[in-house]
């Protein structure tokens, strides 16, 4: 039987050599031409509707996503559906971007004049530079491949990665020349870890924690109280409203070790000294480096130099921070 003679292993390393060399092939197709497609996008006042069919609209669906995540908004439209009303989409301003490997497909073929009738620029991420979608179109982003990676070079395997790969360095060149910062990214992507590290501050945490303080000269035995009732395993150490120090529960143990008396132990006398803050408006992926690199796992906030709470290594991770 075929399955016994079969190696898998080798199959999937030849899959990915073949589409490797497929996208080495791609850089050479970085030309004028997806320069000036970059410029045209960017200048543009209006969107990128992305059209295609088949495999390639599954491409294309990914390529509107990545648009849209990083400040170009871009729409998809099924080139199949689009001769049955979904053109209404397309205005005047809009750049339609078609993607298809022979670029000879019959829903392009009739597609295609309607849109150049109605003016608007085409680009075409195509396979074929010889094809009706080529010749028709304003610009082209060569995706041509040599050869499938699936061994009948049928499955569309290396053509549709090529046609990817040539979407995402559209997206990430038009974010590049726009100057598209981490902030403007956390705009898109507020949901989630991803997004939460680029907005989510000190201040959206510590006020849901109690806030453990004692004074400096308060007795080992409040502290204890304190630290227990607050259930953040630390204290800050207070002198006249301002951090003098801080205790933690680390701190505690080191004091029954020493053998202090704790009825006559004061706060001052076990708390270290110059503890690490952070102020509330520092990101909280911020604030987990600094803890990271302190080796500490809870840190105190401020706000305008005076101690507002604490945020604990468990407070990030409940926000899907690590």
């Amino acid at each position: 039987m075929r399955e016994n003679k079969f190696d898998i292993i080798k199959s999937g390393k030849e899959t990915i050599k073949e589409e490797v060399r497929a996208i080495d092939n791609l850089i050479s197709n970085i030309n004028k031409d997806f320069e000036e497609v970059v410029k045209l996008i960017y200048k543009s006042k209006g969107r990128v509707i992305i059209t295609g069919i088949g495999k390639s609209a599954n491409i294309g669906l990914k390529i509107v996503s990545t648009l849209n995540s990083t400040g170009t908004p871009a729409f998809f439209m099924h080139a199949a559906d689009a001769v049955h009303g979904d053109l209404g989409i397309i205005r005047k301003d809009d750049i339609v971007i078609c993607i298809s490997k022979s670029g000879n497909t019959p829903e392009i073929k009739v597609l295609i004049p309607i849109i150049k009738h109605r003016g608007n620029t085409l680009i075409a991420i195509v396979g074929n530079t010889d094809s009706f979608l080529a010749q028709q179109s304003n610009y082209i982003l060569n995706t041509t491949v040599t050869k499938e990676a699936c061994p009948n070079n049928l499955a569309p395997t290396s053509s549709t990665t090529a046609q990817l790969v040539m979407g995402d360095a559209l997206a990430v060149s038009l974010l590049e020349y726009r100057g598209f910062t981490a902030k403007d990214f956390a705009q898109y992507h507020p949901g989630g870890s991803l997004g939460k590290q680029l907005y989510l501050k000190a201040s959206d945490i510590y006020p849901n924690n109690e806030i453990p303080k004692v004074d400096i000269n308060d007795s080992a035995q409040n502290v204890i109280i304190e630290i227990s009732s607050k259930r953040l395993g630390l204290t800050a150490v207070m002198k006249n409203g301002d951090i003098a120090g801080i205790i933690t529960d680390g701190d505690l143990r080191r004091m029954l070790e020493k053998g202090l008396d704790i009825g006559k132990t004061l706060a001052k006398d076990i708390m270290s000294l110059s503890p690490k803050t952070v102020d509330s408006e520092t990101l909280v992926s911020d604030t987990l480096d600094i803890m990271r690199s302190n080796d500490i796992t809870q840190i105190l906030i401020t706000k305008d130099d005076k101690y507002v709470g604490v945020v604990h290594l468990h407070d990030i991770l409940k926000e899907g921070i690590l």
